[in-house]
């Protein structure tokens, strides 16, 4: 099974993230965010951060989760290549226990990709029975 694929929008990119699990799914999503982030280079396993979120619905907290990561890019410069996630849905929230591991961008080796400037709810899927599936919109 692929792990996702980028969809073209008018002035917008997008992902559609695949997996057994909806843990799965946003782990593939974060990966499908940053490789068009750093135009699909390696990704060493420098340092580790985590991450914890709170949201009403799977699908914010689909938007919270890439929003949260898009943050520690842009404020500390740091790109991810490998996500662990565990997803609890309570009765009124559904939280995120997450950890993005990656290094600090470096042009050199990360090249040139697409900035990211905001995660949008613009066409925002997101299919928890297996094969699970989920679809974001990025702003540009």
């Amino acid at each position: 099974m692929k792990e996702f694929e980028v969809i073209e929008h008018t002035a917008d990119v997008g992902i559609k993230a695949y997996g057994k699990s909806i843990e799965e799914c946003f782990e593939n999503a974060a990966k499908g965010m940053f490789a068009i982030i750093t135009d699909n280079s390696q990704i060493e396993p420098v340092e580790k951060h985590r991450i914890e979120l709170t949201s009403d619905s799977i699908e914010n907290l689909l938007v919270d989760w890439l929003s949260e990561l898009l943050f520690l890019n842009s404020a500390y410069n740091l790109v991810f290549g490998d996500f662990k996630v565990r997803i609890d849905e309570g009765k009124e929230q559904v939280s995120l226990h997450g950890e993005a591991i990656g290094e600090k961008y470096n042009r050199e080796k990360h090249g040139y990709g697409t900035e990211i400037k905001a995660v949008t709810y613009h066409m925002l899927k997101v299919k928890k029975e297996p094969p699970c599936e989920v679809q974001v919109l990025f702003d540009i």
